[in-house]
């Protein structure tokens, strides 16, 4: 069990382009198919990424301010959205507006998919960053110019460094962003907790990957246990406790397979909630994947040069 409260001075610049800091909350196991990363991102400038993919999932809740993510979509507070593994989405184009740098914030867990292809972990993502930049390589943007001039998906590059292998993207299982608008769903009582209510918003792929909120009224217990699936929540509002520890919002935790959490709110609570089941490897690999970020596209030898993002 992890009880993580909210940091405001844990903040890391560990986007690609400089724009977005990062405050990581919970974390998995580098050297399992089932490891994550559940982060508060934090917008300090205009953000824009091209169209992309990644060969990892992604939940996201946008907290303040809204989240283009291309194409004409927009996810909006109040929305959750379920990124596939190896969907493509973007070009993100987010100035601030009139938002203050800081203030537009948004919840997301990026995590190895169904594919098991696993998902890499942010300080084997630091580490080869440092060594492609000694290498004589400069990253611009989210791409990686090389000392051959070759230019590359940063990713890509960081992650055959890490693995010595091809990156691979599965192909989506959606076709589109899984977009849920929570005030849609209706409030249910959960059966043997008096007072506890929940929205459940959706279950996704072969693994079964959920989402739902949790509310418990004011002096109301809930109690979460599986055996199988470990449980993801962040308070959203309220305050309570969890396990004796006292929570309020943003406070994340951590409820492994087989780990029974209790929860009792002083203040009435809400709480985000992703579930995430073993990750079942099939006896055959599949063949629906590139090895390509976009297939069919090529990157030009050269691109413009754009400032460099340093890390904090």
């Amino acid at each position: 069990m992890k009880i993580v409260p909210f940091d405001e001075s844990n903040w890391k610049k560990d986007h690609p382009t400089g724009a977005i800091a990062f405050q990581h909350m919970l974390k998995g196991d580098p050297e399992s198919r089932e490891n994550f990363m559940y982060i508060l991102g934090r917008q300090d400038a205009d953000f824009a990424m091209p169209r992309h993919r990644h060969n990892f999932e992604q939940i996201r809740l946008p907290i303040v301010g809204p989240m283009n993510i291309g194409r004409g979509q927009v996810l909006e507070v109040g929305q959750v959205g379920y990124f596939p593994e190896g969907l493509s989405y973007g070009p993100q184009d987010d100035p601030l507006g009139k938002a203050a740098p800081g203030e537009r914030l948004s919840l997301v867990l990026q995590f190895g998919g169904s594919s098991g292809y696993g998902f890499m972990s942010i300080e084997q993502r630091r580490k080869a960053w440092d060594e492609l930049l000694e290498s004589g390589g400069k990253f611009v943007g989210p791409y990686y110019h090389r000392p051959d001039g070759k230019v590359q998906w940063g990713l890509n590059t960081i992650w055959e460094h890490v693995f010595g292998e091809r990156l691979k993207y599965p192909r989506p299982r959606y076709k589109n962003v899984q977009i849920a608008d929570i005030k849609r769903f209706n409030w249910l009582p959960v059966e043997g907790a008096q007072g506890v209510e929940n929205k459940f918003m959706g279950s996704y792929s072969e693994r079964g990957v959920w989402i739902e909120m949790v509310r418990i009224a004011k002096g109301a217990t809930w109690t979460s246990t599986d055996p199988r699936a470990r449980r993801l929540l962040v308070v959203r509002s309220g305050e309570g406790t969890a396990e004796g520890q006292d929570v309020s919002e943003l406070t994340a935790i951590q409820a492994d397979p087989g780990e029974t959490l209790r929860m009792t709110a002083t203040e009435q609570l809400e709480i985000f909630l992703i579930g995430l089941p073993p990750v079942v490897i099939p006896q055959a690999e599949s063949d629906e994947y590139d090895l390509e970020e976009i297939p069919g596209h090529t990157l030009p030898d050269t691109l413009p040069e754009q400032p460099v993002p340093q890390r904090a």
